[in-house]
């Protein structure tokens, strides 16, 4: 009996003490402060093998959104018909520059700026796969800012752009622009179409029309690399202009000459070294309503002839221009008036002086259009032959 009565004991007691070492292990998750943290580190037991399992599974799959995957395929697509131009101006005190360069064709023509190459004594090509030519300069045309180099190289490493079309653009549109931007080499920025038919004045007095502005981010080096759309074609050859203010750089207005001009310069530029711009040979102003009252004019709207050159198409065709001064509010200087108004070209309205810009580089020199013009009150077509823009 005494030996059942010990066991029994015995079993008592340890029943006990596996209920002390339970209530031991539980009462510090219980208690409303952590007065035993040094029992802490036994919780750490317990994460081992979740992240061992975790480290056995495959990792997840990149996501992108479609417009990202669109982005990239382009610019791999693209990238390679991208050239780095580097440009020794021996005159220059910076030793000449860096800018971007369009692959053309198979036949080593490549497409920039005309200001990237003014003054150049030697120019670099320097392409994706690492392979440096020498260019030599076919034609450039300062009015269009546009210039074609030529190398010679296989024609395995010249991978064309594909031209598109900026007769039908729309404000919005995607706008990507690959270039090298203070030399660092195939850059790509994204962005929209922010405007259309921007008329830029060059320092030769004459301008460029049709001009595409955009967000995309243009930087000095990104001058005569492309602007795509979102099929990955050519819709503009950008060109960058110097902010007025102090620090320089991108201030989310960058232009590119519409593809459209492109395709009509550089042709003509390859094969004869410069392009024919054809040309009216006047001066002129948009009427405002100032000038519509101080010269009791019957029409508001159009352009009004102020000078016809002398020995110019216009002149020829009998156009007429200002015959006496009037002082107009507004203006800093008197105004040539009782000259031709000239209200349409070829049957498209005119605002001002722009549209007549924007119709002509549309034209070609020889060609003929019709200018309609209010003169002492009467409506009248003068045909008129552009000559080339002297």
């Amino acid at each position: 009996m005494s030996n059942l009565r010990d066991r029994r004991i015995l079993i008592g007691i340890a029943v006990v003490v596996v209920i002390l070492l339970s209530c031991t292990c539980t009462l510090p998750a219980l208690g409303p402060s952590a007065p035993q943290t040094k029992q802490t580190p036994l919780v750490v037991v317990v994460t081992a093998t979740p992240a061992t399992d975790r480290t056995d599974e495959p990792p997840r799959p990149e996501t992108k959104l479609p417009q990202e995957q669109i982005v990239i395929d382009i610019y791999k697509r693209a990238s390679p018909g991208v050239v780095y131009i580097q440009v020794i101006d021996r005159e220059d005190e910076e030793g000449g520059g860096s800018a971007s360069g369009v692959v053309y064709d198979r036949e080593g023509h490549i497409v920039t700026n005309a200001h990237v190459i003014e003054g150049a004594d030697a120019i670099q090509v320097y392409f994706s796969d690492d392979t440096v030519a020498e260019a030599e300069i076919l034609g450039t045309d300062a009015d269009a800012d546009l210039a074609v180099i030529k190398v010679d190289v296989p024609s395995e490493i010249l991978v064309p752009l594909e031209m598109g079309t900026s007769a039908h653009l729309e404000v919005g549109q995607l706008a990507i622009a690959i270039g090298n931007p203070y030399g660092y080499e195939r850059t790509l920025t994204v962005g929209h179409i922010s405007a259309l038919g921007r008329v830029l004045r060059q320092e030769s007095g004459f301008s460029i029309a049709e001009v595409i502005q955009t967000d995309a981010a243009i930087n000095p080096g990104n001058s005569g690399g492309p602007l795509l759309d979102s099929s990955g074609r050519v819709i503009g050859v950008n060109s960058y202009y110097r902010p007025s203010n102090p620090i320089g750089g991108s201030v989310g207005i960058g232009f590119a000459v519409p593809v459209d001009e492109v395709q009509q310069v550089v042709p003509d530029l390859i094969s004869y070294g410069r392009y024919r711009h054809p040309w009216l040979g006047i001066r002129g102003y948009a009427l405002g309503p100032e000038m519509v009252r101080a010269l009791a004019l019957s029409v508001e709207q159009g352009a009004l002839v102020a000078e016809v050159i002398e020995g110019g198409p216009s002149a020829g065709a009998g156009l007429r221009g200002g015959t006496e001064k009037v002082e107009v509010p507004g203006y800093p200087e008197p105004i040539p008036a009782r000259g031709d108004i000239i209200v349409a070209i070829d049957d498209r309205p005119v605002h001002d002086m722009d549209d007549i810009i924007t119709h002509l580089q549309r034209t070609r020199v020889g060609q003929t259009v019709a200018l309609t013009i209010i003169r002492d009150g009467e409506q009248i077509t003068l045909p008129v032959e552009l000559g080339e823009r002297p």
